[in-house]
């Protein structure tokens, strides 16, 4: 793995031999896609870049990450087309869930203003960049799932009956939905589904608390906000 300074110096070489041959390509560091018409033109172009690599720039090619495959199978940069779109990989969208996981997890003994301040800035981020994909079928899932597990932090941190009773009273929850709710022996993911914790935790009550929502950044970025 060469460094995005060296290899920007290393592969200008490279760069400057694909678009000589007309090649459309992008490149990132050594990460490279090459667009070709077909798989039988993709193995030339391959074999013809590894022995330029090899021979010109003295350099090794890694034969497991270099591949020939269609458009709908290639990953670039957290990147894939799927059905015409662009839309994250499935290996980016796991790890997205993997550290929202972490930061709405019942177990990390922080308050509430830190916790949604530290997602907040991870969704940002995580948004800035893969936010360009075209694909909006998945965001008002992924909010919804965000939201579930805040929900989740919440009725785990008033822990106890009475707190969990007061609190949803305050929050407009009716008094036997609340009582029922609390008095319940069900997991905090289940309860965080109820009809008591969403009407007590409503969506612009969250918001309000500092809950981004990643359906308002994706329709920012694509101009629908």
């Amino acid at each position: 793995m060469l460094s995005p300074l060296l290899a920007n110096i290393l592969l200008d070489d490279l760069d400057k031999e694909l678009a000589r041959r007309g090649h459309a390509f992008a490149r990132y560091a050594d990460d490279l896609l090459v667009l070709i018409k077909s798989e039988r033109a993709g193995e030339r172009v391959k074999t013809s870049i590894a022995r330029f690599l090899t021979g010109k720039l003295k350099l090794a090619v890694n034969e497991r990450t270099s591949r020939v495959v269609s458009v709908e199978h290639c990953t670039f940069l957290g990147f894939t087309f799927r059905k015409g779109k662009l839309r994250w990989s499935d290996e980016a969208f796991d790890d997205f869930k993997h550290r929202i996981r972490q930061l709405t997890g019942r177990s990390w003994g922080v308050s509430m203003a830190y916790r949604l301040e530290k997602l907040a800035i991870y969704v940002r981020g995580w948004m800035n960049y893969f936010g360009i994909s075209d694909d909006y079928r998945p965001i008002p899932e992924i909010d919804a799932w965000i939201r579930r597990r805040i929900r989740m932090c919440y009725w785990k941190q008033w822990r106890y009956v009475r707190t969990q009773v007061r609190y949803l009273l305050a929050l407009g929850t009716s008094k036997r939905q609340a009582i029922l709710t609390a008095l319940s022996s069900k997991s905090y993911w289940h309860l965080s589904k109820t009809l008591a914790t969403q009407t007590g935790m409503t969506n612009d009550g969250l918001a309000s608390q500092g809950l981004i929502s990643i359906r308002t950044l994706w329709m920012r970025i694509h101009g629908y906000a």
